[in-house]
This record gives C-alpha cells, sequence and structure tokens, in this order.
C-alpha cells in the first residue's frame, strides 16, 4: 500500500497537519514523535533545511529557551534545538507571528498515513473503543408487575 515516492510539499502538508493536530491533542506525544522523526529524515536527505534560532514564545521553568525553524517544502516548522544548532546557525529572535503556512486540505489520517509511508512505519492498530462494556441498567419493560415509577413504594 505504499505510496510512490511523496514530494517535499506533500511531506510538509502532512506534518503541517498532524503538528496542528498535536497542539490540541489530550495525548499529544505520538504526533510530536512523527513530527520529529519527519524532520530529522528530511534534513538527512537534504530536503528540508535549518533556517536558524527563534526565541520560544513557551518559556520553560519561566527560563527563556529557543527553538529550531526548519523549512520543508515551503512550510516552517519549529523543533528543539540541539547544541550544534546553536554553534552553527543564526540566532533571529523573536518569532514573526505575522507569518502563517498555507492551510492544506488534508485528513489527519492521510496525513499520518503518508508520515508512516515516508518513515516505513507500521501504522498502529486501532483501538478498540469498545473495549469495556457500559453497566446496563434492568428494563422493566413489559413487565406487569411493576407499578409506574411515579406510583413505586419508597423505601
Amino acid at each position: 500500500m505504499n505510496d510512490p515516492k511523496l514530494s517535499s510539499r506533500e511531506l510538509a502538508e502532512s506534518l503541517f497537519i498532524v503538528n496542528r493536530h498535536a497542539k490540541t491533542a489530550p495525548e499529544p506525544k505520538h504526533l510530536y514523535d512523527i513530527k520529529k522523526h519527519t524532520i530529522e529524515k528530511l534534513i538527512k536527505e537534504k530536503r528540508a533545511k535549518k533556517i536558524g534560532l527563534h526565541f520560544s514564545d513557551h518559556p520553560k521553568l519561566s527560563q527563556q529557551h529557543s527553538t529550531l525553524l526548519i523549512e520543508v517544502g515551503g512550510y516552517y516548522f519549529h523543533i528543539p534545538a540541539n547544541k550544534q544548532d546553536f554553534d552553527q546557525l543564526n540566532h533571529l529572535g523573536k518569532v514573526d507571528h505575522s507569518y502563517r503556512n498555507p492551510k492544506p486540505k488534508l485528513s489527519l489520517s492521510k496525513a499520518k498515513r503518508n508520515l508512516y509511508n515516508y518513515l516505513n512505519w507500521e501504522q498502529p492498530k486501532a483501538k478498540n473503543s469498545r473495549s469495556f462494556q457500559p453497566t446496563l441498567q434492568p428494563s422493566f419493560l413489559g413487565e406487569r408487575s411493576v407499578s409506574p415509577w411515579n406510583q413505586r413504594r419508597r423505601k
């Protein structure tokens, strides 16, 4: 079921969708892992470019830190910076909030499928949403010996 080789633009659109959903997901770890591994592979293949460093909008423990700005297929993403990035790249200061990536028309499931195929990962099995049995209340429907709810004796 492998797709033909995806363009950098298609991968960037898939990354955008996964990243956008990760920001609001109740458990975003897996989505951020997909993003991280995809960007690392794109950098190794020279299909992504490190642009520079930005101050983070979300300081850790009230400490300012920087994130690495990456360009992939016309889209820009931030990932955590490492020590070599500080030695090799310019610091660009604060993030420019006036720039926005284009909004692709792509579902999360399609975006994840694209990135799994690119990374040669197996797609995880869907969890059964009916893994627990709800507690059923007994029904008195059809029973003649039961009085209506408003005429039952109190205990």
